[in-house]
């Protein structure tokens, strides 16, 4: 039997307008959000586009993680999400590699996953959230 890969689970989008945001994706591309939830200091609204999600980012304040990003580097693609088949076992590769962590054990996430995210300075420069 061979090990489950890894896949990409959503690419999170930080917006400055959701109604605006999500016009292109129910316009152009026909697909309708999902219901928005919070998490992080942020309005989440999901959009299923076959298998992998984009998830559009309303921050809710200034000082929230989404807002703070968007005051350094405006709106456009925030992290990219991995779902993995061990999140904890993951996490501990990522320790024992030497990759920062921002989050050293997962946590509570959208919809309840557990999640954990690495520090863009030791990934490419990317954001990366890794979630089970």
């Amino acid at each position: 039997m061979s090990k489950p890969l890894p896949a990409v689970a959503h690419i999170g989008v930080a917006v400055e307008n959701l109604e605006e945001a999500v016009a292109f994706y129910r316009e152009i591309l026909g697909v309708e959000p999902e219901p928005a939830e919070s998490a992080d200091g942020a309005t989440i609204v999901p959009l299923d586009l076959g298998g992998v999600q984009v998830e559009l980012l309303l921050p809710q304040g200034p000082d929230t993680p989404v807002g703070k990003f968007i005051a350094r580097r405006g709106p456009g693609i925030h992290h990219i999400c991995f779902r993995v088949p061990n999140l904890d076992e993951a996490l501990q590769r990522c320790r024992e590699r030497g990759y920062r962590l921002v989050d050293q054990t997962p946590r509570p996430g959208a919809s309840g996953r557990r999640i954990a995210f690495l520090h863009p300075k030791s990934t490419a420069g990317i954001l990366l959230e890794l979630t089970e």
